[in-house]
C-alpha cells in the first residue's frame, strides 16, 4: 500500500498511520488536512480500531479518492478507549501495510487538523539535520472561540498526537513501545541514542478533542505507572506528578499518579527502560528540573 510523488522524492519520502476508533466526528477533518498538505505523504494507511460508528466509512471514502491512501479494520475491542498499548499495537497493524522504504514515519490522531505546509516544513527540517530524530508542531485546542496552547507538556515535546520519525531513530531506538507512556519513552530514548527532538512553533496543529477528555480513572493510573515503567524513580515522580497536577489544576492527578506509580512497583510491572537508559533517563530529568531553578547538574 504505497504510493510515488514526485516531489516527496525530491525532499524525503513520509508514511502515516491513523489508528482509529469512533472518530467520526474528526476523522474527515484530519484527513482533508493531510489532502491539503502542499507536500503529500508517499501513503497513508487508516487503521479503524473497532469502531462501532461511521469511522470506517468515512476513511474508506477518503481512500477510494487517494491513491496514496488506504484501510485496515481491526475487531478486538479489547481495552476500549486508553492511551498506550492499544493506540500502537493499531499504529503497528497500520505500519505492517507498508514497505519500508520510508524516510519519515508519522503515527497521527485522527482529531487533529494540520497547517498545508506541515509535513513540508517537517522533510526540511530532518533533511538539513539528519541528527534529528523526531519532530513536530505544537498542539492547540479551542477555548471561548480562541486556539490556544494546550498545556499537557512543555513546547520542547512532541505530542503524541502528530509524531513524525526520522527512519534511522525510529530503528535505533526500536520503535515504540505498546504501553502507556510511550509517546515518553520514545522521545527519552531517542535522546539516548544521541537523536535531536525538534519542535517549532510556526506549525499550529489543531486538537479537536483535548487530551484525556475521554480517559476513566483507571487511564489516569496508568500515567503513574509509566512513570514507573520508564524509572523515573519515586522523587522524580512526586514532582513531575506534583507539575501536572498544577498545571491541569487537578489536584486528584497528582494522587493518581503516586498510586499507579506504587500499584506498578507491587505488580512489577515490566520497565520500558533498561537500567542504563533509566539512568540516562532520571539524569536528563533532574537536569531538566534544576536547570529552570539554574542549578546545574552533572556533565551536559
Amino acid at each position: 500500500m504505497t504510493g510515488n510523488h514526485s516531489y516527496a522524492e525530491k525532499i524525503l519520502k513520509y508514511y502515516i498511520v491513523i489508528p482509529a476508533h469512533n472518530e467520526e466526528k474528526f476523522i474527515g477533518k484530519a484527513l482533508a488536512s493531510v489532502a491539503a498538505q502542499t507536500l503529500l505523504p508517499a501513503a497513508l494507511v487508516v487503521v479503524n480500531d473497532a469502531s462501532t460508528d461511521n469511522t470506517a466509512d468515512i476513511a474508506a471514502a477518503f481512500a477510494g479518492n487517494h491513491s496514496w491512501a488506504g484501510t485496515l479494520h481491526l475487531n478486538d475491542q479489547g481495552e476500549g478507549h486508553l492511551p498506550g498499548g492499544k493506540v500502537i499495537r493499531a499504529f503497528y497493524k497500520g505500519l505492517e501495510a507498508l514497505d519500508n522504504s520510508y524516510d519519515i514515519i508519522v503515527k497521527m490522531d485522527a482529531d487533529v487538523i494540520l497547517p498545508p505546509d506541515y509535513f513540508e516544513t517537517l522533510a526540511m527540517i530532518f533533511k538539513n539535520d539528519p541528527s534529528v530524530g523526531i519532530a513536530g508542531g505544537l498542539v492547540y485546542i479551542e477555548q471561548r472561540g480562541q486556539w490556544v496552547y494546550e498545556p499537557v507538556a512543555d513546547k520542547n515535546h512532541v505530542r503524541g498526537p502528530v509524531k513524525a520519525y526520522s527512519r534511522a531513530c525510529f530503528e535505533k531506538m526500536g520503535g515504540l513501545r505498546a504501553a502507556i507512556g510511550w509517546d515518553t519513552a520514545d522521545t527519552l530514548l531517542a535522546r539516548y541514542y544521541g537523536f535531536k527532538v525538534q519542535t517549532t512553533d510556526r506549525l499550529i496543529i489543531r486538537h479537536l478533542r483535548p487530551t484525556g477528555k475521554a480517559y476513566t480513572k483507571k487511564a489516569r493510573l496508568l500515567q503513574g505507572q509509566a512513570m514507573y515503567t520508564l524509572r523515573y524513580g519515586l522523587a522524580i515522580t512526586l514532582i513531575a506528578s506534583l507539575k501536572t497536577a498544577w498545571r491541569l489544576k487537578q489536584w486528584q492527578t497528582f494522587l493518581y499518579n503516586v498510586r499507579g506509580y506504587f500499584r506498578a512497583r507491587k505488580n512489577r510491572v515490566p520497565f520500558l527502560a533498561d537500567p542504563d537508559q533509566g539512568k540516562f533517563i532520571r539524569k536528563y530529568r533532574w537536569r531538566g528540573m534544576l536547570k529552570k531553578t539554574g542549578i546545574s547538574y552533572g556533565d551536559t
